[in-house]
C-alpha cells in the first residue's frame, strides 16, 4: 500500500506511510475502512443528511481495545478525529473530511442486572437497545423520545425525555462510565474514582474522552404506560397554547406534556381533511395507572375543539418510538433551541407565526416541559447547568433536497432570533447546530461552569484531541 494523505488537526495533509497503515489495521479486531472499500459509504453516512463528509481513515471498532489503538494512532500523527457513536446528533461531529473516524456504532450492547437495577450500555446502542433490555424486567433509565437517538450523545450532552419530570435527566442516573483518555488510556470515572471526570462527561459532550461503557440507574416504569396524541386545529391554537400554561405547572411529576405545533401527517385517527394542515398536538404521558392517565388528559380535551385523539395504555417500549416516523434518517436537519421559565403570549405568536411560514411539511416546534426532579438538582452537581429552564422549545428545521437547504436554514434562524426576547439565553448542547460554537460559552454553560470545564479539558484533553464537539476549550 502506498503512503496515505491525513488531515491533522490544522488541516494540514499528513502523509501516512502504508505499512504504517496495515499495520495499524492488522493490530485491530475490527476493520479499518478506506475510501473505496465496499461498506465505506454506509459506514460514513450519518443521520443527518445534510453532513456529506469522507473520512480518510474510518476504525470500526469491536472493542474497547480497539478504541485504545485508534486514539493512540490518531495521536501519533496528530490527526483530525471524530468520534461516531450512533451518529444521530444535529451537528454531524460524527464524521470528519479527510480525517480519523473513530466508529463505536457496532459497540451496541446492554447488560441488565435487574436485582440491583443497574444497567451496563456500550456506546454504541441506540435508546430503543437500552429500552427493550431494560423493560423485559418492567425497569427504564430516563432518556429521549427517538428510539433511533444513541446513548453516548444523548447521555453525555445531559438527555431528557418523557420520565425527567419524575427521575431526572439521563446523567442524573449516571453511575459510572470507564472513558479512554486522549493518552489512549482506559480510567473509570465515577464519585469515587476520578470524580472531577465524572462531574465533567455529565453534560460536557465528549469534550474529555470516549466512554466505552455507561452504568446507569434504573427505576421501575411500565412494561405499559397511558400516553397519546390529542390533536387540535391551528384555529385554536393560541387559546389552546394559553390553557397549556396554565395546565402544565398542575401535573405530578410522572406525568408530562409536550406540545408540538406542525401539518399534520396522514395519521389514521385523523380526518383526511386534517392532513396537511396545521395542527397543535398534545402528546401526553403517564407513567401511573391508567386511571390517572385518564383524569389527567380530561382537561386537556377541554382546551377546545380536537380534530381528534389516540390515547391509551401502550408499552413504554411503543411510546418511545411513536415519534421515530418523523425523524428517519437521511432527510435534511437544522435545528434552532431556547431554553424558557415561562411562556408569554409574545413568544405563542412567535412560534405560531414561524409554524405558518414552514418551508417543509416536515417542518415543525416542539415545548417540552421540565420542572419536577430536573429543577432540583443543584446547577453546579453536574457539567449540565440548564436547571432554570421549565420549557424547552426546539424548532426542526427538516426537508428533502439540497435545494431547500437556504429556505429550511433560514426558517429556522429566522425562530431563533423572534423567540430570543422571551428565552433565558441558555441552550441544550445536544440541541446546537455545527454554526453555534459561539453559544457554548454563556449559553450552553453558564460561566462559572464554564471556567470549570476549561481546567477540566487542560487536564483530561490539553491538546484538545477531542475537539470535534461543541468544543470546551483547554483553560
Amino acid at each position: 500500500m502506498s503512503s496515505h494523505n491525513v488531515l491533522n488537526t490544522r488541516q494540514e495533509p499528513v502523509s501516512i506511510p502504508g505499512d504504517r497503515i496495515n499495520a495499524f489495521a492488522d493490530s485491530l479486531r475490527g476493520r479499518l475502512l478506506l475510501p473505496g472499500h465496499d461498506d465505506y459509504e454506509t459506514a460514513r453516512t450519518i443521520w443527518n443528511a445534510m453532513i456529506d463528509k469522507r473520512p480518510a481513515l474510518i476504525v470500526e471498532c469491536a472493542g474497547v481495545a480497539d478504541v485504545m489503538l485508534a486514539v493512540r494512532f490518531g495521536r501519533e500523527f496528530d490527526l483530525l478525529t471524530a468520534v461516531k457513536g450512533a451518529g444521530h446528533n444535529i451537528a454531524g461531529n460524527a464524521v470528519c473530511e479527510g480525517g480519523l473516524m473513530i466508529d463505536l456504532s457496532g459497540l451496541n450492547a446492554v447488560h441488565v442486572d435487574p436485582r440491583a437495577r443497574r444497567a451496563h450500555a456500550e456506546p454504541g446502542a441506540t435508546l430503543g437497545d437500552v429500552d427493550h433490555e431494560t423493560q423485559a424486567f418492567g425497569l427504564a433509565v430516563p432518556t429521549g423520545i427517538n428510539s433511533t437517538t444513541g446513548i453516548a450523545g444523548l447521555t453525555l450532552g445531559g438527555g431528557f425525555g418523557w420520565l425527567t419530570r419524575k427521575h431526572g435527566v439521563t446523567v442524573d442516573n449516571l453511575l459510572s462510565a470507564d472513558v479512554v483518555t486522549a493518552e489512549g488510556q482506559l480510567v473509570r470515572a465515577s464519585v469515587d474514582e476520578n470524580p472531577d471526570l465524572f462531574w465533567g462527561i455529565r453534560g460536557g459532550g465528549g469534550n474529555f474522552g470516549i466512554v466505552t461503557s455507561f452504568e446507569f440507574a434504573l427505576h421501575p416504569v411500565g412494561p405499559e404506560i397511558f400516553a397519546g396524541l390529542i390533536v387540535f386545529p391551528f384555529s385554536q391554537a393560541k387559546s389552546v397554547l394559553q390553557q397549556y400554561r396554565a395546565y402544565a405547572p398542575t401535573l405530578p411529576e410522572e406525568a408530562n406534556t409536550w406540545a408540538v405545533l406542525r401539518k399534520a401527517p396522514p395519521l389514521p385517527f385523523l380526518p383526511e381533511s386534517v392532513h396537511g394542515t396545521e395542527v397543535v398536538v398534545f402528546a401526553n404521558f403517564c407513567a401511573g395507572p391508567a386511571e390517572e392517565g385518564e383524569k389527567l388528559v380530561a382537561p386537556i380535551r377541554a382546551f377546545g375543539t380536537p380534530v381528534g385523539e389516540h390515547l391509551g395504555v401502550m408499552p413504554y417500549t411503543a411510546w418511545q418510538q411513536a415519534f421515530d416516523p418523523l425523524l428517519t434518517p437521511g432527510m435534511r436537519n437544522y435545528w434552532k433551541s431556547h431554553n424558557f421559565t415561562e411562556l408569554a403570549d409574545g413568544l405563542f405568536d412567535t412560534v405560531i407565526d414561524t409554524v405558518l411560514q414552514a418551508p417543509s411539511p416536515h417542518c415543525e416546534i416542539f415545548i417540552g416541559m421540565m420542572g419536577g426532579a430536573y429543577g432540583r438538582v443543584a446547577m453546579d452537581a453536574t457539567a449540565y447547568t440548564q436547571r432554570d429552564a421549565e420549557y424547552v422549545i426546539n424548532v426542526h428545521g427538516r426537508w428533502e433536497t439540497p435545494a431547500g437547504d437556504e429556505a429550511g436554514v433560514n426558517w429556522a434562524r429566522a425562530f431563533y432570533r423572534n423567540a430570543a426576547p422571551f428565552a433565558t439565553g441558555g441552550v441544550y448542547v445536544n440541541f446546537m447546530p455545527a454554526d453555534e460554537a459561539d453559544r457554548v460559552a454563556g449559553g450552553a454553560y453558564k460561566p462559572e461552569v464554564l471556567d470549570r470545564l476549561r481546567n477540566l479539558k487542560t487536564t483530561w484533553d490539553p491538546t484538545n484531541f477531542f475537539r470535534l464537539n461543541q468544543n470546551i476549550q483547554p483553560a
